[in-house]
């Protein structure tokens, strides 16, 4: 593993909080997540790229923007590992990386809903233009 996935690992593991290897790749956490169908790299699949140092893959997945951030994953795990906190994590340093941020400004009008609380508007930008 090279020298900056390792330092990317151990601060991803700092930030989520997150022991990866507690992880017995049961699966549970993918079969309950909502957005499966939707990600290139499901629940299971994101703690065991991170508990193997496999992270550039990661920063650059749109499975980092599909997952809703539901914690159904954590509900589910019998090992209490959190892959939704690991994926807030590697999606905080994929939106600090230069470049990365996928909410702009601009886009809002044409994503707006009526029915979509403001709390979301401004939950998004305090996630994505960090």
């Amino acid at each position: 593993m090279s020298s900056n996935n390792q330092y990317l690992q151990e601060d991803i593991i700092r930030m989520s909080g997150v022991n990866p290897k507690k992880c017995m790749k049961c699966g549970k956490c993918s079969a309950t997540c909502p957005a499966y169908d939707e990600m290139e790299y499901h629940p299971h699949q994101f703690v065991d790229m991170v508990e193997t140092g496999i992270i550039e893959p990661l920063l650059n997945s749109k499975s980092l923007y599909r997952c809703l951030s539901c914690f159904a994953c954590i509900d589910r795990c019998p090992r209490g590992v959190e892959p939704a906190k690991l994926v807030e994590a590697v999606r905080l340093i994929a939106v600090r990386q230069q470049g990365n941020n996928h909410l702009k400004p601009d886009a809002i009008p044409g994503m707006w809903d009526e029915d979509l609380p403001q709390q979301a508007i401004v939950s998004a930008f305090r996630k994505y233009t960090k």
